[in-house]
């Protein structure tokens, strides 16, 4: 939860658009959120902007958080990762027209992935087109289902899993490219 003195006191600072309040929420929270915003774009300079966006969204919204429904981090991450989806929604059209109810599972080898270093695996990811990228940043990682994501994306729940497919097909292939 928000949990200490120090964070409600962060928290009220930036209720009342104090900017040390919100510069030390920034600070304390680049870190995780810049990841997660290189997850669902190709550079660094995309990846800052989604999460400047996200950040103007915190900052205006708030006075909606509720410590009793959720972690500051938690509150924060699902308006970063909403902030990604929208600059991608901006960026690509996400491609409605593939209807698959079910396609074959590749497999990705598991010794393959342990042998690389985040920063590899972050690469690899980050080449895959943007609504395949996110579909898969939204199922593995951040752990929603097909009808969540179709939801989301305005799409169907087999052009979800789809792409979902596709990432884990491609990044076999680029595995097997890099010969890990």
């Amino acid at each position: 939860m928000a949990g200490s003195l120090a964070d409600m006191d962060m928290i009220t600072g930036c209720i009342n658009n104090n900017r040390r309040s919100q510069e030390q929420l920034y600070k304390q929270f680049y870190g995780p959120m810049v990841s997660i915003c290189l997850r669902y774009t190709r550079n660094h300079e995309d990846a800052i902007e989604v999460l400047h966006n996200g950040f103007l969204k915190v900052y205006k919204h708030i006075h909606t958080f509720n410590a009793e429904r959720a972690s500051l981090y938690t509150w924060i991450r699902k308006i970063v990762v909403n902030s990604a989806i929208d600059f991608l929604r901006q960026r690509e059209k996400f491609h409605s027209d593939i209807e698959l109810e079910k396609a074959a599972e590749p497999a990705i080898d598991d010794d393959a992935v342990q042998r690389m270093s985040a920063l590899e695996l972050l690469q690899l990811v980050q080449r895959l087109s943007p609504a395949t990228r996110t579909v898969f940043n939204l199922y593995i990682v951040e752990g929603y289902n097909h009808r969540e994501i179709g939801e989301l994306l305005g799409i169907s729940e087999g052009t979800s899993k789809w792409h979902l497919s596709e990432a884990r097909k491609q990044l076999q292939k680029l595995l097997q490219t890099l010969q890990v």
